[in-house]
């Protein structure tokens, strides 16, 4: 079976004999590994590529300002030289929409219109891999990014018209966005949207479910209106809301962070595995963080042969593996998953 073949398999929740998994890598670590390999294709040489992904949707629309901040395109002001970039000034300090300029979607959709041709061809010859559309920054994150973090919780309690409001307002963005990629032949499309911390809900689930549930249904009705999946990324703990993103049409999970509460592999493979898939699940925070290369491999193998036969997963470090990772186990990584289906 192709890479392509085999995600549609697991993601129909069927098992197979080969696991598909993806690893990302930052900047310098992936330099430290060329390094180390002393070889430039060393990365095509050791891993397989299940995915292609050839239209990144830009939802930011950054507009560097000088050497230090930079607009996003709502207007709130970021400053770049941290890392993580931090949002410097929203451009909506208020809980009004009196005397802003909400961006109409056609703002997002044109970036979107001018990459489209290249990236239809380029989906069109790359038929063996899982074809995949990202869309990153999703409603609850841009709600944020024009009110400030702070504020648009205050929001949720203490201005639920207008929230509600902000949060549909953004949603239509994403609608039209999705239905200008209706004729890119992708298989699927990847979100983000971080809702969870290490215990729960940022916002709880019951408010999540008031204020961006209904968002992210339409979003992902769309998605699956044109015979594509639905992919998201969220950080944290969501097992609380499982159910109800199985029952707006949420395909796949990204990240599935082991250490987030309620969000061990096991756990969740008994009680969702055949209603969601699952993306991630080797953890950024504690095995590959603490563990001993040989735990590393260790863990890699036990959550190929975890989903092997039910299928309904896709193996991958929660986060990418960052820069400070020692190289020894950054090594580990790259040779289990070089010999997991041997």
């Amino acid at each position: 079976m192709t890479g392509r073949e085999i995600i549609q398999r697991r993601l129909r929740h069927e098992g197979t004999d080969e696991t598909p998994y993806t690893v990302g890598f930052e900047p310098e670590l992936y330099s430290r590994l060329t390094d180390y390999y002393k070889d430039e294709d060393w990365e095509s040489k050791k891993l397989k590529s299940y995915m292609c992904r050839y239209l990144f949707v830009d939802t930011l629309l950054l507009r560097q300002v000088d050497e230090v901040y930079a607009e996003d395109g709502f207007g709130s002001l970021w400053r770049m030289d941290r890392k993580p970039w931090h949002l410097e000034t929203p451009v909506m300090p208020e809980p009004t929409f009196e005397g802003f300029d909400f961006p109409a979607p056609s703002k997002y959709v044109s970036g979107i219109l001018e990459q489209k041709k290249q990236a239809i061809e380029a989906y069109n010859q790359d038929t063996e891999r899982y074809r995949v559309i990202d869309m990153g920054w999703g409603v609850f994150e841009h709600s944020w990014r024009v009110r400030g973090f702070e504020n648009a919780l205050a929001d949720m309690l203490l201005d639920e018209d207008f929230y509600s409001e902000l949060t549909s307002r953004i949603a239509d963005i994403y609608v039209e966005m999705v239905k200008a990629c209706e004729d890119v032949p992708a298989d699927a499309i990847h979100f983000g949207d971080d809702w969870g911390d290490q215990r729960g809900l940022i916002m709880g689930a019951e408010r999540w479910r008031k204020f961006i549930k209904p968002g992210w249904e339409r979003i992902y009705r769309e998605v699956h209106r044109q015979g594509k999946k639905a992919l998201q990324h969220s950080c944290g703990s969501i097992a609380e809301i499982y159910d109800d993103l199985a029952e707006i049409g949420m395909d796949c999970h990204e990240s599935v962070q082991p250490e987030a509460y309620g969000m061990a592999p096991e756990a969740v493979k008994a009680k969702w595995g055949g209603k969601i898939s699952f993306w991630g699940c080797l953890g950024s925070q504690s095995t590959l963080y603490s563990g001993s290369p040989k735990e590393i491999r260790n863990e890699i193998f036990r959550l190929r042969d975890l989903f092997q036969e039910s299928g309904g997963y896709i193996l991958s470090p929660a986060k990418p593996l960052v820069d400070e990772m020692p190289i020894d186990k950054a090594v580990a990584v790259i040779e289990a998953l070089s010999e997991l289906n041997n």
